[in-house]
């Protein structure tokens, strides 16, 4: 199965991209030993130099690996006709023990990357280049949850075996069940609508503060992504429920098939990218604002603030839209 078509691109990807990070955090490695903006030394030029070629196929790279999250879900999705007891992604994953933690590992990295995307984008804004050492000390820290997502997803690709029967939503996600996706499916429905349209009326009103100090956007950050954790229990323990009019079933993946109109799209994406905006915002504000930022950063900040709650509130909205076009009655 290693040959099928979408595997082979991916690992292919992978491999240019594994690539280019280590190249990266070695060049990293070099710049925050020795970057000094104030120096006009040869050293500090070609460093100036290199951070243009670097900056840009990390950009590249980053946005391809962030990507594939979509595309490794997808493919799992096709790819469940090829097991035996398989009817959707989850039970493609459940083929050997690296499935999950491939996804849960190149999940961390769309967020990781989105992060630096953010960063440098604000970082190339000003004239002295104030993040530099700050970003690149990130790439550091980044390095090996990208280099571990890519040895899952390795794994997890050598190991599929079309011999091997494996467990679906039918078995996995239900309350009866044991383990984290037990947990998650037998959530109080009450109580996850709570959290959920709470943490949303939440998550609003600390975006009042969100850009007005370093406190408030750090705050914000944290309670976006603890919204993001709420909002994805919501989705399998009542969402979901809703969405198939079914009570026991609860599977995060077959909300992504076409018989359900694609709804999981219009949930997961804007989750994911409100809460990835959010996050950025964290991460900007983690150090004081550079005077050469003054005026930009505001505004960015603002921008991402704006965007992430757009997203929230569409994913909220979406969530709402499947509560009351839905035959079942699952609130008495």
């Amino acid at each position: 199965m290693i040959f099928h078509p979408p595997i082979m691109a991916m690992l292919l990807v992978s491999l240019i991209s594994v690539t280019t990070i280590l190249w990266a955090a070695v060049f990293s490695f070099h710049l925050v030993r020795h970057w000094d903006v104030a120096s006009g030394h040869t050293t500090q030029i070609n460093l100036e130099k290199k951070t243009y070629l670097i900056s840009t196929a990390l950009v590249l790279v980053l946005v391809i690996e962030a990507l594939s999250l979509v595309l490794y879900t997808e493919n799992a999705e096709r790819m469940s006709t090829m097991f035996v007891g398989a009817m959707c992604a989850l039970g493609t994953l459940n083929v050997n023990t690296y499935g999950y933690p491939a996804l849960l590992m190149k999940i961390l990295v769309f967020f990781g990357a989105a992060v630096w995307i953010i960063i440098n984008h604000a970082d190339n804004n000003g004239r002295d280049y104030p993040f530099t050492h700050y970003k690149y000390l990130y790439l550091i820290g980044f390095t090996p949850v990208f280099l571990i997502a890519a040895a899952l997803q390795l794994l997890y690709f050598l190991g599929l075996n079309a011999n091997v029967i494996t467990s679906c939503c039918s078995s996995t996600f239900t309350p009866t069940s044991s383990g984290v996706e037990a947990d998650l499916a037998g959530t109080n429905p009450v109580v996850a609508l709570v959290l959920l349209f709470g943490g949303y009326a939440s998550v609003v009103g600390l975006a009042t503060f969100a850009v007005k100090s370093r406190c408030g956007a750090i705050t914000y950050s944290v309670a976006s992504a603890a919204f993001f954790c709420i909002g994805i229990t919501a989705v399998i323990a009542v969402i979901a429920p809703y969405i198939y009019e079914q009570i026991n079933h609860h599977c995060p993946f077959c909300i992504l098939k076409p018989e359900y109109g694609y709804i999981g799209y219009w949930l997961y994406l804007p989750v994911f990218a409100g809460t990835a905006a959010a996050i950025g915002i964290g991460a900007l504000s983690v150090r004081p604002q550079p005077e050469s930022l003054n005026g930009f950063l505001s505004v960015y900040l603002h921008k991402l603030k704006l965007f992430s709650i757009g997203c929230y509130t569409l994913f909220t909205a979406v969530c709402l839209y499947a509560i009351f076009h839905s035959n079942l009655i699952l609130l008495g």
